[in-house]
């Protein structure tokens, strides 16, 4: 009797990669990789990889855990998920993240934009609008974890400050602003003032390569020397910054280990995100077979490239296990030790404990760091002995350790209409703020409701 070259492993939903309607998928493991297989009445079979690691994409259903809810919801379920966005009754997973987009426009014209953002595109949102959309989020999280200013490119717009301000005033408890850096680089005096709003306040800058010629293919634009001088107008200021490096298979993932090692020279950088390229908006030219990298390989490279972090340090997120991994070290006196491979997942997977990306901010987190680094540590809690290999930890205030003593990795998949999973997508924790109002997962924003393509797709499927 013939046997099947693959393993079954789960049964999902996708959508068809040509029409967009939701089609039946199934989870296999062949050849040591994990693909999703769909068929589409109209356009046939077709198979996509999502991972290249099968143990840790069984590891992941370890770290599943009763979603946080929103305080309100926006829609109810009519035609099911992913076409009742906004957040919809039926989704499992509050904002960890929300992003404000205040601008359409942008001075820069970036191949990779999702948005399509550019100098002549759209408009931007007015004062009382932004406040709005900020209100909005608000009433959905009561204290929003973390909301982003974004764009287009946020620092144009020119209620820039009066939009911080704003966010601000109101119970937001980290507020980020998404940015390319050209004015922070260009003007010291503006990258001065952003010290203004810190704490619980940081920078997303763009920094994808080293390379001259990869920047053209990601940005349109050399940047090499603007993203140096925004890190220092930075530094100078201690202004808490995540570099966010877009990557696309064979262009600049060389360079993950690199940027690790150079984020790890400034006080200013509190961490880096990775982030594969979702084919949306401008990206849709781009090859998912050569040019995109799942949330496995990216993790692999940084284990291959860089010698900081082991396999134990690099740990699915429960809040979207599928989507966003993270590590943790810490930074003192010169020295960088990992955290994660001795926290207990129970730790993160308790039912006490919230769910977000923010993890550094959870009672029970600073608890676990107090107790691994107190003087009851001993080998058995803590393999390396950390107390011995930190000699300044006794000047440490550790309860009250600050924000600028952690480094954090993150990589965050977003779905597209290759990977597309309505499993994972309703465990979605970073969202979008709709010109509509609606709160919007940023996987589905930009297939369906960024320019209300979702209209044409649910009148052919209904």
């Amino acid at each position: 009797m013939a046997s099947r070259d693959y393993i079954f492993y789960e049964l999902t939903n996708s959508i068809c990669s040509e029409c967009l309607q939701k089609v039946e998928a199934k989870i296999i493991f062949q050849h040591d990789k994990v693909y999703m297989v769909k068929h589409c009445f109209e356009h046939g079979k077709q198979k996509v990889l999502v991972a290249t690691d099968i143990p840790y994409y069984e590891k992941l259903r370890s770290f599943n855990k009763p979603g946080d809810m929103p305080k309100k919801f926006g829609t109810e379920v009519k035609y099911g998920c992913p076409y009742d966005c906004g957040l919809c009754s039926d989704h499992e997973q509050h904002s960890c993240l929300t992003l404000i987009e205040v601008t359409d426009q942008c001075n820069l014209q970036c191949p990779t934009c999702y948005a399509e953002s550019g100098p002549n595109a759209g408009r931007h949102r007015t004062l009382a609008e932004i406040e709005n959309m900020m209100d909005i989020v608000v009433r959905s999280e009561g204290e929003p974890d973390v909301v982003q200013i974004s764009g287009g490119e946020p620092t144009i717009h020119p209620d820039f400050f009066a939009i911080l301000d704003a966010a601000k005033a109101r119970p937001i408890r980290h507020l980020m602003v998404n940015t390319n850096g050209l004015r922070i680089a260009r003007e010291p005096e503006f990258a001065a003032r952003l010290k203004d709003y810190m704490p619980g306040f940081e920078i997303y800058l763009q920094f994808d390569s080293f390379k001259p010629e990869a920047l053209m293919k990601l940005r349109g634009a050399d940047l090499t020397k603007i993203r140096m001088q925004a890190i220092e107008n930075l530094e100078k200021h201690n202004i808490s910054t995540t570099l966010v490096v877009t990557l696309q298979k064979g262009l600049n993932d060389d360079e993950i280990g690199k940027i690790i090692d150079f984020a790890l020279t400034k006080k200013c950088i509190r961490g880096v995100t990775f982030q594969p390229t979702q084919i949306a908006g401008r990206l849709e030219h781009f090859d998912p077979a050569t040019d995109r990298m799942t949330l496995t390989e990216v993790r692999s490279e940084i284990l291959r490239q860089s010698s900081l972090f082991t396999p134990d340090d690099i740990v699915p997120v429960p809040c979207h296990p599928d989507a966003i991994a993270m590590a943790y070290a810490l930074k003192l006196g010169g020295n960088v030790v990992p955290l994660t491979r001795y926290f207990d997942p129970a730790v993160l997977l308790s039912s006490d404990s919230k769910n977000t990306i923010n993890y550094e901010n959870l009672p029970e987190i600073r608890e676990h760091m107090y107790k691994l680094f107190s003087t009851g540590a001993t080998p058995l809690t803590s393999p390396e002995n950390l107390r011995s290999i930190m000699c300044c930890l006794p000047e440490i205030d550790l309860p009250n350790l600050a924000y600028s003593n952690l480094f954090r990795i993150i990589i965050m998949q977003f779905y597209d209409k290759y990977n597309f999973d309505v499993r994972g997508v309703k465990r979605s924790c970073v969202h979008i703020v709709h010109k509509d109002g609606r709160i919007i997962p940023f996987d589905t924003m930009n297939l369906f409701y960024r320019n209300n393509q979702i209209d044409k797709i649910i009148r052919k499927a209904v």
